[in-house]
């Protein structure tokens, strides 16, 4: 896309990305509509992944890795009717962007492959994404710092690691999160549902806030609600015993939320000693352990707050 407002860019093709790094950007633009694209590409690339353990072998293939869509530094687009395939990293990274909406998107890659988010917003106000199907081996949606005003609205997510906000506290000079609402959603099958994580040993003092997940429909997913202030994927960590984190979470609401649990422990609210998590509301929660070998059960670790009309398992909040 070139620097002009309010003109429309359509493709009806596929794309096939010929090298690790070729991508589709809109770099400082405004007003811009991006409709029927399918892009690809990612196969070969994924097949080199997917090697015991599920890892990149080279570091430097790892960096080499782009977002197939790319909105940087874009004010006022609407991104519609797409279908992403197989991306080698992000499939739609919006960054440092502004009044975005993202609509009637398919994003599919294999369920094993991690970092391959479907969208993912960092350091952008005002988006919108809704009415989406997604995927992926990595977060459906992921919210990053510097955000505020996202809206996600009728995803039907999986597989995939589920919708997120975080991780956060991974690089210095991170800000705030705030005004992050999701909604009318449905999760099949993820290893997670709704999450906020952020990093034990964050090296940003930020604030995740007014946070807000609700109707939303679990079938069969493992870990359907969780704050995870330990969050580690690394093989090396810290460990829970650490107390120097620095993320505050806080006024985080969990409404209507239903369906079944793939694990027993449907609601897991780790937060740090350093910084519990306070504000934290339970309502109408009613997501039960679909197994036959253990019970429904909830975690809440340095989590205040309260709960109310969820089934009494998960009432764990003081």
């Amino acid at each position: 896309m070139s620097r002009r407002r309010g003109f429309e860019h359509a493709v009806e093709r596929t794309i096939v990305a010929a090298s690790a790094r070729e991508k589709i950007s809109s770099t400082r633009s405004s007003g811009s509509v991006l409709t029927g694209v399918s892009s690809g590409g990612g196969a070969s690339v994924i097949a080199r992944r997917r090697l015991p353990g599920g890892f990149i072998t080279r570091a430097k293939d790892c960096k080499a890795m782009p977002n197939t869509l790319v909105l940087y530094y874009v004010n006022t687009a609407t991104v519609s009717g797409i279908k992403l395939l197989n991306s080698k990293f992000f499939h739609i990274n919006i960054d440092k962007s502004k009044d975005i909406t993202v609509k009637d998107v398919t994003i599919t890659a294999p369920g094993d492959v991690e970092n391959t988010d479907g969208v993912h917003v960092g350091d952008s106000s005002n988006v919108t994404i809704t009415n989406s199907t997604i995927g992926t081996g990595d977060d459906c949606v992921s919210v990053g710092s510097g955000t505020a005003g996202v809206t996600v609205t009728g995803i039907t997510c999986g597989p995939g690691q589920g919708i997120s906000v975080g991780c956060l506290g991974r690089y210095k000079d991170e800000k705030d999160v705030s005004d992050v609402t999701v909604r009318d959603c449905v999760l099949k099958g993820t290893t997670n549902g709704v999450r906020i994580k952020s990093y034990e040993d964050a090296e940003s003092v930020i604030t995740a806030s007014h946070l807000t997940f609700e109707n939303i429909r679990m079938e069969d997913v493992a870990n359907p609600i969780i704050i995870d202030q330990y969050y580690c994927p690394e093989k090396v960590c810290p460990g829970k015993k650490s107390s120097t984190s620095h993320v505050v979470v806080k006024d985080v609401v969990f409404r209507n939320i239903t369906g079944t649990s793939s694990t027993p422990e449907a609601v897991s609210l780790l937060c740090s000693e350093n910084q519990p998590c306070s504000g934290v509301e339970l309502i109408d929660v009613k997501v039960e352990y679909a197994g036959k070998n253990n019970k429904t059960m909830a975690v809440c670790t340095n989590a205040k707050g309260f709960a109310k009309g969820s089934i009494e398992a998960l009432a764990c909040l003081a």
